[in-house]
């Protein structure tokens, strides 16, 4: 691994603590299974909408003894603006009933043990094992792969490959606030269509930038 790379990677993280300082995950959750369900709810959903949808669903939904007993079609009506709306609701009753019945109502405390409930991905995992575990992760959202490969970091789409090139380059015990910082970077500057290259703070360090005469 080049030294060069972890060099540019330390400046990057340097930088973005100072353009975000309060790094948190912009889903809005009180419970550690609140936010396991919140996270299943943002495929292919904003995470504005989430909060506008969970706000209501947990209400209804006090506890997850009430998801698990949970009428599904109940849940789907909930979480309609979502999305695939059938799919996640199946999958959270089904995950509330997991929780319950193997793990005492308790999240897992290991990634292995995460990716084996009903509709959680490594990404979802990752999450968890940095926001309620505090351990040092990488969560490869679509944010996060796309502005890591425009920056040079890495070269490549597949978010395994992508999280595990970046452990290999971040400062661990900075790595999960750095990738919640990508989510408000990307949407303020580095957005899919139209990046602000103008107004971006890492604009001296993006390989698409400097090759680019037109962004």
């Amino acid at each position: 691994m080049s030294n060069n790379l972890k060099e540019k990677a330390l400046e990057i993280v340097n930088r973005l603590e100072l353009a975000y300082p309060d790094a948190a995950c912009s889903l809005e959750y009180e419970k550690p299974y609140e936010l396991l369900i919140s996270v299943r709810l943002s495929a292919q959903c904003t995470d504005a909408r989430v909060n506008i949808v969970t706000k209501k669903l947990f209400e209804r939904f006090k506890s997850l003894e009430d998801f698990a007993a949970a009428d599904i079609s109940e849940v789907e009506d909930y979480i309609r603006p979502c999305g695939l709306f059938r799919t996640k609701a199946k999958s959270i009753v089904e995950l509330a009933n997991v929780l319950i019945s193997e793990y005492n109502g308790q999240l897992p405390e290991t990634l292995d043990e995460l990716v084996k409930l009903p509709g959680i991905g490594r990404k979802t995992a990752n999450l968890i094992m940095g926001d309620v575990y505090h351990q040092p992760v990488v969560v490869t959202d679509t944010h996060c792969i796309r502005i890591t490969n425009r920056l040079g970091l890495v070269s490549v789409d597949d978010p395994y490959k992508v999280e595990k090139a970046l452990r290999d380059i971040l400062p661990p015990d900075r790595s999960n606030d750095f990738c919640h910082r990508l989510v408000h970077f990307g949407r303020e500057v580095c957005s899919a269509r139209s990046p602000k290259c103008q107004n971006c703070p890492l604009s001296d360090l993006c390989d698409t930038h400097i090759g680019n005469t037109n962004c």
